[in-house]
């Protein structure tokens, strides 16, 4: 068996325990590890989730005590960047969490630094690997049902009140559900159709930015839309769903459904399809999917540096559009 992967966990709140809840059940993997500066909950944080590992305040003090290669980055979006440039110039590979960054220039740098010290950066943009919409873009790329004809998609929850020092509804270090929650579906839409020749979008702002936004996106013969909102009642709960509409078939996905996929075929009846891979989420593949390209030395594919970089750009013109009103242009 190869060396193990060695990880430090940048960042333990609620991301953080998440991946490490995933580094567990993964082989050949072990968290070394955990750097948090809240030091008196990090022991018993750490230790409630299994994990044996020493806990250090800073990356500077993980990294000199500690031989890891992969840096896993689950921090506030404002530090993104800082601490991504700081892992790879001490020559790791990266996990950061989505978004990339908060603007084009931090996106650009981090990418550029990734490709200069010749390490593997990669962005979680989770959708991407969750299972039901694995199978949309298999779908899509079969043409099994014929050509993909509309597509709605749309994720919301109530106003987040999990975040460290509540960070996620300080517009300034998060710019609201847009950028941290809308950005899921704007990620997978371009990952399926590449990128639009326009959007138009409306949105409303409160105390926490952007916390409802609505976008159409131009793409010839297709009409394609998705919708993100954090301003539901908290009791609402998080509900992700789509509707893909194709030339002989419907696909459906409602997160609060009890079936995975529903498909329509036509001159058939709506029947579910359950997926083998349902039984673990998007966290799980993701993260097994860069763990497996570190082991075999293969560059990351899917969820690269550079494609966060281009959901970014994505989302922001969005959020331009959302405030002057007006279809904005994609240059190609």
């Amino acid at each position: 068996m190869n060396a193990p992967i060695r990880i430090a966990l940048i960042g333990f709140g609620f991301m953080g325990k998440m991946h490490a809840a995933v580094y567990r059940r993964l082989p050949n993997v072990e968290v070394l590890a955990v750097v948090d500066p809240r030091m008196e909950l990090m022991h018993e944080a750490v230790r409630e989730s299994g994990l044996t590992c020493p806990v250090f305040s800073t990356y500077a003090e993980a990294a000199n005590a500690c031989d890891f290669s992969v840096a896993d980055i689950c921090l506030p979006t404002d530090l993104h960047r800082t601490n991504v440039l700081e892992a790879l110039a001490n020559g790791n590979h990266v996990f950061c969490e989505k978004p990339i960054s908060l603007t084009r220039d931090d996106a650009r740098e981090m990418v550029d630094a990734a490709r200069l010290t010749n390490r593997l950066l990669m962005i979680g943009h989770c959708i991407r690997f969750w299972p039901e919409y694995v199978e949309l873009k298999r779908a899509v790329d079969s043409g099994e049902y014929g050509r993909l004809l509309a597509l709605s998609m749309g994720r919301r929850n109530g106003r987040p009140g999990y975040s460290i020092g509540d960070w996620v509804n300080q517009p300034e270090r998060c710019l609201g559900a847009a950028l941290d929650l809308h950005i899921h579906d704007s990620d997978f839409i371009l990952h399926l159709l590449g990128r639009p020749e326009a959007v138009f979008s409306r949105g409303l702002r409160d105390q926490t930015g952007w916390s409802s936004i609505a976008t159409q996106y131009v793409y010839e013969g297709r009409v394609v839309t998705a919708e993100g909102a954090w301003n539901c009642p908290p009791a609402s709960g998080f509900h992700m769903r789509f509707s893909a509409v194709f030339e002989r078939a419907v696909l459906d996905f409602d997160s609060r459904s009890g079936s995975s996929l529903v498909l329509t075929v036509d001159g058939g009846e709506p029947r579910p399809i359950k997926l083998a891979e349902s039984a673990t989420d998007g966290y799980f593949h993701e993260l097994s999917y860069f763990v497996s390209c570190i082991e075999h030395g293969e560059p990351v594919a899917t969820s690269t540096g550079e494609q966060a970089a281009a959901s970014l750009d994505l989302v922001l013109t969005e959020i331009e559009s959302a405030e002057t009103g007006r279809l904005i242009h994609l240059h190609q």
